[in-house]
């Protein structure tokens, strides 16, 4: 990623932008497997300048996602400030899964692994955060099965991905099942 210490020339600093808002569209719509060459022609840009401002595919998601993951810190505290244990849990899942469910590359942000993209990493570490709080109000409440856990939080997230890859529309009706099954 260009980090220096002097301002870009004004034509980098558009192909910069071109290539962050082609990026952000086609990861949106078809996920984090887009191929970069479909990225710099959306931008209109070579691919040789693409890589030149983002050396690696993790530079480019990194700077793409960390925004967009500010909404996890959003939901999560929206649910954490609601009295009731159940109605804030079951609206954090919610609120998380349709965040996924409109845009791919998130979708595949939170349901993979990506060593190569630690702040990303770090974001979303902080809203399994939000998440365990969540989850332990919820059993010490006794409105959600004393067994789960924000391992089991993680592979609903996973199995969730899927769901939203696969079936976009019947994401809430799977949810929906899933949750039923989560209260004691």
């Amino acid at each position: 990623m260009v980090t220096a210490s002097r301002p870009l020339r004004a034509d980098a600093a558009r192909n910069r932008e071109k290539l962050l808002a082609a990026a952000a569209e086609l990861f949106a719509e078809r996920g984090l497997d887009v191929p970069m060459e479909h990225i710099a022609r959306r931008a209109e840009v070579s691919i040789g300048t693409l890589y030149k401002h983002f050396p690696s595919r993790e530079d480019l998601v990194s700077v793409i996602f960390l925004d967009r993951l500010t909404a996890l810190d959003v939901i999560g505290e929206k649910a954490l400030a609601d009295p009731d244990p159940w109605h804030a849990f079951t609206v954090y899942l919610d609120d998380l899964y349709g965040l996924q469910a409109e845009d791919r590359g998130l979708n595949d942000v939170l349901a993979r692994d990506l060593p190569n993209a630690p702040e990303v990493v770090s974001a979303c570490h902080r809203g399994a955060g939000h998440a365990e709080a969540l989850i332990t109000r919820a059993i010490e409440g006794g409105v959600l099965r004393a067994d789960f856990s924000i391992v089991d939080m993680a592979t609903l997230t996973r199995a969730m991905a899927q769901v939203i890859r696969d079936s976009p529309g019947e994401w809430r009706r799977f949810l929906s099942i899933y949750v039923d099954g989560l209260h004691p």
